[in-house]
Formats: C-alpha cells, sequence, structure tokens
C-alpha cells in the first residue's frame, strides 16, 4: 500500500530464513500460522518504509522502500544494503499522493529486479530494472497519471503485469519492446477514496488483484488470446488490503490488511481469519511473502509511526 503524503515523521494512509536479530512476543498468532517473530528492525527516520518484497534463492529478501525511493537487500544476517536509490523527480507531483513511489517488485530467475516507479513526470514514471551489479534504468514508460503499485511477472510470456491505483486499472508490460497496453478495467479496479488496484499475483491462468477501498480480492481470467476475461470478485470485507501471496499451488491466500493491522489467510470459499496481528509485530503490514513454511510479512509503519520491520512466521499446512 502507499501512503499520503510524507512529513518529518512519514504520515500516511494507506501501501527468511533469515537469521533472528531482534523478536517480538507471539500473542495473537493464529493457526495455521505460529512463531512470529521480527527478523530486521529498520530506520523509520531514514525513510526504511518497506513497501513490496521479492525473495532470492538463498531466503533473503529483496525491498523496496517507498519513504527514500531505494531497493534494499536484506542479507540472512538480517543486513541491509542499499542496491539502488532512484532519481528524484524536478517536481513533487505523484498522481493521489504527492511524492515519488517506488513500489511493486519481482525478481527473474537471472538475479534482475523489475519494480514499479511513479512520480507524475514523464522521464521517470514506469518500469525500471536493475541487473546484479549494475545501475537502474527505466524500460517502459508510462502514463503520468498513473500510480504504479502491484507487479507481477507472466514467466510464460515474458509479460509484466502492473496494477495502477490511481486510474484504476491494470496495465500489461511486454519485455520484448512491445508497447505497454491497459489490459484490465472495471469498477472492480477503480478506487472510492484513496487507493484502488493494489496487490497483483498470477495464478492458475489468471491475474489476481486486490482493491484496498473496497476491501475485495479479484480474479482476472487470461484468456487464451492473452486478453482479460471478466473480473470476479473472490473476497470481501477486506478494506484496506494491500499485498498478498498464494499458499503454493492451492487458492488459500495470505493477505496484508494495512488498515486493521492485521495478517489475514483466505480460504478458496471467502471466508477470512487474521492469523498476525499488532500484538505479533505487524505494523501497517504491506507485503507478504512465501519460502517453503516460512511467510515473510513487511510492515512500513505508515499510521503507527512506529517500527517498520521484517517479520516471519512459520506456516503449518
Amino acid at each position: 500500500m502507499i501512503r499520503v503524503s510524507r512529513t518529518a515523521g512519514l504520515i500516511v494512509a494507506a501501501g527468511f530464513a533469515l537469521a533472528v536479530v531482534g523478536s517480538s512476543p507471539a500473542v495473537a498468532v493464529a493457526p495455521p500460522l505460529s512463531e512470529p517473530r521480527i527478523v530486521k528492525h529498520f530506520d523509520l527516520a531514514a525513510g526504511q518504509t518497506p513497501e513490496n518484497i521479492a525473495l532470492e534463492p538463498d531466503g533473503s529478501a529483496d525491498l523496496t522502500f517507498i519513504g527514500n525511493r531505494q531497493i534494499a537487500h536484506v542479507t540472512l544476517d538480517g543486513e541491509v544494503h542499499i542496491l539502488a536509490t532512484l532519481p528524484a523527480p524536478a517536481t513533487q507531483a505523484t498522481p493521489i499522493v504527492g511524492y515519488p513511489a517506488v513500489a511493486g517488485i519481482v525478481r527473474v530467475p537471472s538475479g534482475t529486479l523489475y519494480f514499479t516507479y511513479s512520480t507524475g513526470t514523464s522521464d521517470l514514471t514506469g518500469i525500471w530494472r536493475l541487473k546484479p551489479g549494475g545501475t537502474p534504468e527505466r524500460i517502459v514508460a508510462l502514463p503520468t497519471e498513473a500510480l504504479l503499485n502491484g507487479l507481477a511477472l507472466d514467466e510464460r510470456h515474458h509479460v509484466l503485469y502492473a496494477t495502477d491505483s490511481a486510474v484504476g486499472v491494470v496495465r500489461r508490460v511486454p519485455l520484448n519492446g512491445e508497447a505497454p497496453t491497459v489490459w484490465a478495467t472495471g469498477s472492480e479496479l477503480e478506487r472510492t477514496n484513496f487507493i484502488g488496484a493494489n496487490g497483483l499475483k498470477i495464478h492458475h491462468g489468471a491475474v489476481w488483484v486486490s482493491n484496498l477501498d473496497k476491501g475485495t480480492l479479484l480474479r482476472v481470467p487470461i484468456r487464451d488470446d492473452g486478453s482479460a476475461g471478466p473480473i470476479e470478485v473472490r473476497t470481501e470485507d477486506l478494506v484496506g488490503i494491500d499485498d498478498f501471496t498464494f499458499v503454493g499451488h492451492t487458492d488459500d491466500i495470505i493477505a496484508a490488511v494495512n488498515f486493521q493491522q492485521e495478517v489475514v489467510y483466505v480460504t478458496p470459499d471467502g471466508a477470512h481469519t487474521t492469523v498476525l496481528a499488532r500484538e505479533d509485530g505487524v505494523s501497517n503490514p504491506t507485503a507478504v511473502a512465501l519460502c517453503g513454511d516460512t511467510v515473510y510479512v513487511t510492515s512500513a509503519a505508515f499510521t503507527t509511526m512506529h517500527d517498520p520491520n521484517l517479520l516471519l512466521a512459520r506456516l503449518r499446512r
């Protein structure tokens, strides 16, 4: 999820198998999750507010820090290495939020990272790439009215999909140089007050999207010709939902609910239960990832103004 504005304290309203370097008491954790623990506390004053996460093969993580336009790598022993700082725009013109926002991130097997960057300016807004040991470069320009958020890669077709939280659409970005297009539209993707289409994943032949304002999880089938099928509402009553992940090959979902300070487990029938809460260390959770039986949760402390962090928990299957 994405915050509204930056003041001295990053006021907001929204968006590893690591060695333990800190801990929080497990108070509210519920099955199928257990053993929550914070493995890295970030520096709020330095803008280390993690928005999204991509996992490395060794269990370390690459994060977007939305508070300072940075891409960071967190090692197995909890060290933070800044991989890149994106250039600042000449003017603060990003739609809705007003500040430059680096958000969704994905990693491909070569180690290259792709991520979204929205500034409201034509020279910077779009999809960016960072090769191992390289410098960040924009590879696809996108409209200045876009507030790009969730990002996922269709490896089979070499296409990126990105949510646009301002316009309320899903954008399709081929990696072969073809022009990007608006892939999915509809009222289900639009915002009502703040942020519409938010988190995004590709799963079982469909693009899945969360809508923060409407509290829904949506499924958009990918047709044989690559076009978007009709939007299906799969889950409701989760206002503030941010990023999410699937549990293996099932349709079970673990989702961050930013406004409610909780992480929920969603079953295919749409039912959802809270599995992590503020008492466990969650502080405006923004993203969820899964590696084996380890659940990763990033918290940005947007409104709590306390303890942005990376938390791990055990998933019992």
